[in-house]
């Protein structure tokens, strides 16, 4: 029963979706084809991370299990970020008891219960006893989605973000999420005691030493890690680089037209990708 309920679970939220998405075009709201992609791609993703060959390997090898969640905590959780808009969020968080759920886009939130609930999951207690149980495993895997969700939503997502929280502090954010995973990864990678007995019977079946199983999970996890910093760092300036271009340009405009813009106004406009309606009221003007 436990297997069925989480490909159901995914299946219900993938109709609920494209259902959605049908209707915003009808409206003529629609979301972007490639937002959709990345949707049913990152739900995609969730189903294949609980099937052979990673789902089996996952119950033998730290670093299989490693992988697993990586799949699941970072990269499905990112495609399916990408996939969200205000328009498509908006019958959830209308609904009262719901209205919670806007606190992600904090970076103060997100971060926190994100940290927390990676190292919980890696104390050995809970990270061996998925295997003896189903139920447990499935709330990992819960888990380790939602507040990958979470943590990726102040970035990505479209729930209302601080004031303060612009380019500058979207790249210290990203740095300090790596870091707080990083140390995490560099205990795995050279502790010099086993931390996960209970993978020994497959790392002997796989002829891999508990300590290489171990260290090579700290490493998948370092090198998972860097590459999506990196994409995530380089994304962010040249954000910041577009968004200053889009804002002296439209400040030269506005100086053109012998009209007053503010600075602040000027860069909030280019943040929230209404610089060319901006333009166009100045031109007007």
């Amino acid at each position: 029963m436990i297997d069925v309920l989480a490909p159901l679970a995914l299946i219900v939220i993938g109709a609920a979706y494209f259902k959605r998405a049908a209707t915003l075009r009808d409206r003529d709201r629609p979301i972007a084809t490639w937002r959709q992609a990345c949707f049913g791609g990152g739900l995609l993703l969730l189903v294949l991370a609980d099937l052979p060959p990673l789902a089996t390997l996952a119950e033998e090898l730290v670093v299989a299990h490693m992988a697993q969640h990586l799949v699941v905590a970072d990269i499905a959780a990112l495609l399916v970020t990408f996939g969200l808009t205000g328009p498509m969020l908006q019958p959830i968080l209308a609904v009262r008891g719901l209205r919670w759920l806007r606190a992600f886009g904090n970076p103060l939130v997100a971060l926190p219960l994100w940290a927390l609930n990676l190292y919980l999951w890696h104390l050995a207690t809970l990270y061996e006893g998925v295997l003896e149980s189903a139920p447990l495993h499935l709330v990992q895997h819960a888990a380790f989605f939602s507040f990958g969700l979470a943590m990726w939503m102040p970035l990505f997502g479209p729930l209302p973000k601080p004031a303060w929280f612009g380019n500058a502090a979207m790249a210290v954010y990203v740095v300090v999420v790596r870091l707080a995973g990083a140390v995490l990864a560099n205990v795995l990678a050279w502790s010099g005691t086993p931390l996960y007995d209970a993978y020994a019977a497959g790392e002997a079946e796989h002829g891999i030493s508990p300590l290489a199983d171990q260290g090579a999970a700290g490493m998948v996890m370092m090198i998972e890690s860097g590459a999506i910093t990196f994409a995530v760092l380089a994304w962010v300036f040249f954000r910041w680089a577009r968004e200053d271009t889009e804002r002296q340009r439209l400040l030269d405009l506005a100086d053109r037209q012998g009209i007053d813009l503010d600075e602040a106004r000027a860069g909030r406009a280019a943040a929230a990708g209404q610089g060319g309606r901006l333009e166009e009221r100045l031109r007007g003007s």
